[in-house]
This record gives structure tokens, sequence and C-alpha cells, in this order.
């Protein structure tokens, strides 16, 4: 209801409102139009019988004002009609698609008309959706695109040229305002219906041909592109069959215009370069060295004459931007890229490079022309940083399209490209291309590198350093500058700038809008950085290059390239000091990111053993492995370690009275020495106080345990077995220096002999849970003191202190 309620005021508004204010309301009707899309595109039977005869009643009511308002007079009426009628049919598709033919004859009599051209730009836009629309639909495109197309083609062309009645060529107007929308139009039909522009296909060459060929910057960036994508989509008019063909011939043109071009342009100098393709060497022109460098005919692909060096460096960079899109451009068909002709040509542009400073003669590395004045070689040198940037983004493109298929032509482009920044890395395009183009290259063949490969780079990986610190270099030259103000003569200080020193914030505005100007430049070195750390193998990267780049990534704190520093170390050679690591700059700068807390604390899950098992542990299932290796082991951990947890309260107790009990049976067993009298001097505390693990030693199977250390025993001493219940004595004879004997409840057994020396003796629990093992300890014991005779005490290293907190054993007489 709400959506018929929109469309009812959408209605209202539409008849009531005077025809002179609809262009004020147009924005807010054609809005409203896209919240009645579910009642525009419901069909008539899905209509509720209730509102079926309103709903019906305000679309067509809708309609037919919209259609009156196509025919109207005023340039108002038929501006608003055009805005609506596109909103109507995005919002209602099919329903309203199957409807709107008396629409689009109505829009092409707006084209027809003398109306803004605003008014045309929209009506262009709206039948292209309209075509677009019903393409999907075989019924409307037979019914309502096939007939109504080649009438809008002709609209478009007659709008932006002028076609002379005897030639099926076509001149372009001056200032077509509406060349590049027409150019869109065309763009996007001609791949969707290319057998309907087939007749209108060389009227559109031409028009192509006067873009292409315009020498200077006559048209814009985006209607020279556009343009270059509707030549290369030409071949999609070809007969059937024959669209590869016609790719490739017109490819094929390209090169040999773009020969043709560089002949002309590069006359002041003496080219060594021949080319591997015999149809394409180069041949002797004859050259008229008085006139003017350039061409004065028609070249290969129809492109008209030129003249002037910066004619030609247009004609060549143009050329070379359409041989991108040849390669970027979909195809009809299957194609085969002919990439060694491409390089070929690329070859021959990158040998031209601009000498030396001081070298611009005979001796220079450029043989010149000696036939050719001083003006047109300058000339030539200022242009040619714009030929290499085309050709840089040329190796570009052919790297974004065939990826790693570019490997075995990669080596090629890569010395190229080195050609070029040896002569010419003054410039910043020609080092923003070069920095974009390694970018690309390296994570393909960077792994295959070796290190006379690396060397190669090494100016270019430096110069890249330096791009990202133009304020250091710019505030040491100024320093320098004022060093030397300061020593000049007095006499010389009237020819400085007395502005600069009044104004004293003049350099470094200047400062900050040089580096505004290389914003692209820095952030394609530094993405350049990042792929050097990750792709480059770090033990064929000289160590000084490396520490001038980890210099760098931590001055611009680049964190991509600080993270693939820390992850990819320099291996360390033999005889060599390690290389620090930048982690501490890292960790500083960037504490808070989850991948540097990852990489500097990672943590994993604890790996559990499978719930079987530690039930078994819980429900003590392995009884002797419980009661043998489960006390050693709870005595020696923390008493909160997570196992804790699933034992009873009592199992940590008995584990403890069974290791006391343990070390008893080992102290019966062990030799008693004159200096082990002194330890008894000073008390210990017991081995677990207060349920906090001490700290353990690594001892040999043969060292005195701690309660042996504190209670030093004869080899005479014995343990005594009792009957289940009873308690059980444990008589052990002090040495003769203890003064404080330790004493522990005494109990007797049957078979207890009488002793008058002080005792140490453990709970009867103890005893019990071992009586089954006391004769096995005697026997035991008697076999390790025997085997002991020849065995030296192991030494204990760390020092036998522990905690003032903690509580010492008490000592009874």
């Amino acid at each position: 209801m709400a959506s018929l309620t929109t469309l009812r005021a959408v209605t209202h508004r539409l008849t009531t409102t005077p025809v002179n204010q609809l262009p004020q309301i147009a924005a807010f009707l054609a809005t409203a139009l896209g919240d009645c899309a579910d009642i525009l595109s419901a069909p008539q039977s899905q209509n509720n019988a209730r509102s079926e005869s309103d709903a019906s009643l305000q679309v067509h009511k809708l309609k037919t004002r919209l259609t009156g308002l196509l025919q109207d007079r005023s340039i108002e009426g038929r501006w608003t009609a055009v805005i609506l009628v596109k909103a109507t049919i995005e919002a209602g598709r099919w329903e309203i698609l199957r409807g709107c033919e008396p629409w689009v004859r109505g829009l092409l009599s707006v084209l027809g008309k003398p109306d803004p051209t605003s008014t045309k730009k929209l009506c262009i836009i709206t039948l292209t959706r309209i075509f677009h629309l019903t393409y999907q639909y075989q019924t409307l495109v037979r019914e309502i695109t096939t007939p109504s197309l080649p009438g809008f083609i002709t609209s478009c062309l007659n709008a932006v040229s002028v076609k002379p009645t005897s030639e099926p060529t076509r001149v372009l107007k001056p200032n077509a305002s509406l060349l590049e929308t027409v150019l869109h139009a065309l763009t996007d039909l001609i791949a969707r219906h290319p057998t309907v522009l087939r007749p209108f296909s060389a009227q559109i060459h031409s028009l192509l041909i006067a873009i292409i060929g315009t020498s200077g910057q006559s048209f814009p960036e985006a209607v020279n592109r556009l343009a270059h994508r509707l030549f290369i989509s030409l071949h999609n008019c070809a007969p059937k069959n024959t669209h590869g063909e016609e790719w490739k011939a017109a490819l094929r043109l390209t090169i040999s215009s773009t020969h043709r071009a560089a002949d002309y342009t590069f006359r002041a100098v003496v080219e060594q370069w021949e080319s591997t393709d015999s149809t394409l060497r180069q041949v002797a022109r004859p050259h008229d060295y008085s006139q003017q460098a350039g061409d004065w005919e028609s070249d290969p692909l129809g492109l008209p004459g030129w003249q002037g060096i910066h004619a030609g460096s247009d004609r060549l960079t143009n050329l070379l931007h359409l041989l991108s899109g040849f390669i970027s451009t979909r195809t009809a068909a299957t194609v085969n890229i002919p990439l060694g002709s491409i390089l070929d040509l690329t070859s021959r542009l990158a040998s031209v490079t601009v000498p030396p400073e001081g070298k611009d003669t005979l001796e220079s590395t450029v043989q010149l022309n000696p036939q050719i004045g001083r003006d047109e070689r300058e000339s030539l040198w200022s242009e040619l940083p714009r030929i290499h940037v085309a050709c840089l983004e040329l190796f570009m493109t052919v790297v974004d399209l065939l990826e790693t298929g570019v490997v075995p032509v990669a080596q090629n482009m890569l010395e190229q490209a080195l050609w070029i920044f040896d002569s010419e890395k003054f410039n910043k395009d020609v080092r923003t291309a070069l920095y974009a183009l390694l970018y690309r290259l390296l994570p393909l063949v960077g792994r295959s590198m070796r290190k006379q490969h690396i060397s190669t780079l090494s100016p270019l990986i430096r110069t890249c350093c330096q791009d990202l610190l133009p304020s250091s270099v710019d505030t040491q030259s100024a320093q320098n500058q004022q060093s030397e103000s300061k020593g000049k003569s007095k006499s010389k200080q009237g020819s400085l700038n007395a502005d600069a020193f009044l104004n004293a914030d003049v350099r470094k505005i200047q400062q900050l809008r040089d580096i505004a100007s290389v914003q692209g430049l820095q952030l394609a070195a530094s993405r350049l950085l990042t792929v050097l750390l990750v792709w480059l193998p770090a033990e064929h990267v000289p160590p000084p290059l490396r520490a001038e780049i980890d210099r760098t990534v931590i001055l611009t704190q680049n964190k991509e390239a600080m993270l693939a520093s820390v992850l990819n170390p320099v291996p360390v050679v033999k005889g060599r000091r390690a290389n620090p690591s930048i982690m501490p700059f890292l960790a500083r700068e960037y504490s808070a990111e989850l991948e540097v807390e990852g990489l500097l604390r990672p943590r994993m899950p604890v790996l559990l053993g499978g719930p079987e098992r530690n039930m078994s542990m819980i429900d003590g299932e392995d009884e002797e492995e419980d009661e043998v290796t489960a006390p050693k082991y709870e005595a020696a951990r923390p008493a909160t370690d997570t196992l804790d947890r699933f034992l009873p309260a009592s199992h940590n107790q008995v584990a403890v009275e069974a290791e006391v009990a343990q070390d008893l049976i080992n102290a019966h067993s062990k030799r008693t020495y004159p200096g082990d009298a002194m330890e008894t001097d000073a008390p210990r505390p017991s081995a677990i106080t207060n349920g906090e693990s001490k700290k353990m030693r690594l001892e040999s199977a043969n060292a005195p345990t701690l309660l042996e250390r504190t209670f030093p025993t004869p080899a005479a001493s014995s343990i005594v077995a009792t009957d289940k219940g009873a308690a059980a004595t444990v008589p052990v004879t002090l040495s003769e220096a203890s003064a404080t004997p330790a004493t522990a409840p005494s109990v007797s057994g049957p078979s207890a002999p009488s002793v008058s020396n002080p005792s140490v003796s453990v709970p009867a629990s103890v005893a019990t849970r071992f009586e089954a093992t006391g004769a096995q300890g005697g026997a035991a014991a008697t076999q390790d003191d025997e085997d002991s005779d020849d065995e030296l005490p192991a030494l204990n290293i760390e020092p036998d202190t522990d905690d003032e907190d903690e509580e010492d054993v008490d000592m009874e007489g």
C-alpha cells in the first residue's frame, strides 16, 4: 500500500505541477519511482483484485504523462521526461520495457531537435540503457532494439561529425561536446550488436583515426582512451570467423606505424638497432635535413602526417598506448599476441637514451647524426622520457595480462628497463614507472635471481630508498648552502635574495610542495621495498644494501616492509656476524597491530590427550602406573597444574607421602661421609611448602636426595614393615657432629628392633602403602650399596639456597 500511495503522489505531482517547474522536482520524482519498483515490475495478473484497478490506473497515468512530456514543446518538459523515463524503465524492467517503444521513438526525436547538450547527453544514456536491458529478451530485441539501433547510431554520429555526401568517411566537428558520451555508447553496444554496427564500421573508423592521429593535447585523456578501445573493438564487426585475423592485422599495422614514426623522430641519432623481423628492418629513407622533422604522408594505419619533434613524440606515445589497449582489451575470438614484435619495438625505443650531461658529443654512448643541429637534438632529449614511460607502461600491461606466461621474456624486459634507468633516472615519471614495473616483475622472477643480477639492481634500489627520504636530502642541501653563505665575504652579500631572509617559511613551503608533488613516486617506491624484501633471495643481497633498505623502512615507518624484513632475515654466514633484526622498531611503532602481536607472542592451543586417557587416570585403571610413576610427577610439578583439577584432594597428599617414603628407601642405600654432617647444622626447608613448587635440580641417580642431605643416615639403617594398619618406625642414626637430632613420631611393631638412637618416622599411611615393597627396598639398598663403591657423588653446581619466606623444617631432639 505504501508503494501505491507513493506512485499516486508521483502521478499527482506530474499532472498538477507546471511544466517549467518540473526540473526542480525531477530528482525527487525519480527517487520516488525507484521505491515503486514492486508495483511497476509486477505483472497485472498478480495484483490483488481489490487494488488491481487502482494500481493499473496509476501506472497507465504515469506512462501517458511521460509520453506527453517527451512530445512537449518546452525544453523543461522534455528534460524531465528523459530523466523519469530512465528511472521508470529501471524500476519496472520487463513489464515497462515491453511497452516502451513509443518512448524510444520520442527519445530519438529529441536527438534531432535543437535541445541543450545536457538533454541530448541524457537521451543518449537513456537509449543505451534501454538497449542493454532488452539484450536478454530476444523478443524485445527483435521488436525494439533492432529497428531503433541504426537510427540511434546515425543520430550519435551526426551529433559529433559531418558526413560528406559522396564519401563513406566522416569529418569530426570542432569542439564536439558529446564526443565522450557518443564514444561510451558505441563502445558498449558494439560487442552486443556487432552485426547492426557493421555498416557503420567505416564511418566510425575514419572518425577514430582523426582522434588518434591528432597531435598535441587536442582531446582529453578520457576521450583518447575511449577512442583506443572503440578502435580495437571494431574487429567485432568483421565477418564470421575472421575476428582474429582482423585483430592481428590491426596490431601489425600499429607496430609498423610506430616504427615509421620512430624513423623520423630519431633522425638526430644514428641508431645501432636492427630488427629481428626481416619485414621490419630499418630501411634507409631519404631525409631532407633542411626541413623540420616530420612525416608528410599517411602511415600504414591511415593516420595523417605530422611535423615537429613534439608531434612525433605525441604520435609515438599514442601508438604505444594503442598497443597497450590491444593487449588489455577483450577480443571476440582467440588471438595470438606477437610478443616478439612488441619487444623488438621497445628495444629500439629504449636503446635511444639521453646522453650524460657534458657528453653531447661524438664520444657519447649515443652516436649522433652530425647533419642535425643542436636544437633538434635537445628537443629529442626532452621528449625521450615521455616515450620511455609509455614503453614501461606497455611492459606493465603485458605482465598484468600474461602473469606467469611472461617469465621467458621477463629478463629482456628488465634489461630494457635498466637501460632507461641508467640514463633517465633524473625524471620522476620514469622512476615511478620503473618502480611499478619491478613491483610486478619481481614476484615472478625474483626468487631465481643470482648475486650478479641483484648487483645490477643495486643502483635502482638505492635510488628507491633516496626517493622515500626527500626531506633529509633537502635539509642537508639547505645546511650546505647556509654554511657556504656564511663563508662568503661581505662584499658579495648584496647578490643574496633579501626576501628569503624576510620570509623564513618560504623554504618550508617549497619543501611541502615538493613532497606533495612526488606522492605517487613515494607510493610506488614504498610498495617496491616490500616486494624487494619478500622476493629477492636474502643471501644474495649485499649487507650494506640490506642495511640501507632496513634503515629506510624504519625511518618511513613502513609497516609492511618492516614485517617483510623481520620475516625474511639475512641467513647467518659462517665466519660473519649475524645481522641485527629490526624487530624492536616494529614492536615499538606497531605494538597494537594484530600481525605484530602474533609475530612477537605466537600462541598455540594446549594439545591434550584423548578423553579415554584422561578418564583412565581419574578412575585409576592403570593402578600400578599411578602408584609408582604418578607420585613422582605430582611431587615435582606445581600444585596448580591443570591435571590437579581432575584429581581428588587426597591424591596429592598420598603422592607427597609416597615421595618422602621413597627418599627414605633411597637414603638407606647411600653411604654417609664425614663432610655430610655439616649439612645438618642449618635446617633446610622441605621439598614442597604450602603447595608451592621448588626449582627442580638435574641430578644423577646416585646423588643424595633432599631428605638424605637434611638427615644423613649410616649404612646400617633399616626400614621395617609392619602389619596393615600399624605404624612403622624407620630408625636413622645421626652423625656425632649433629647438634640437634630431628625426631618423628615412632611406632612399634611385632618385629621392630629396640633402638636407643633418635629416630625419624613417617606416617602410618606411608608404611601401609609401601609394606609390600619394604623387603624389596632393603634388597635394592644392599645391591646399590655394593655397586656404589667405585662411584663418585654427582656435583650440584647450582646454589643450594631457597627463598627466605619459606618455612624451615623443625628439628627436634
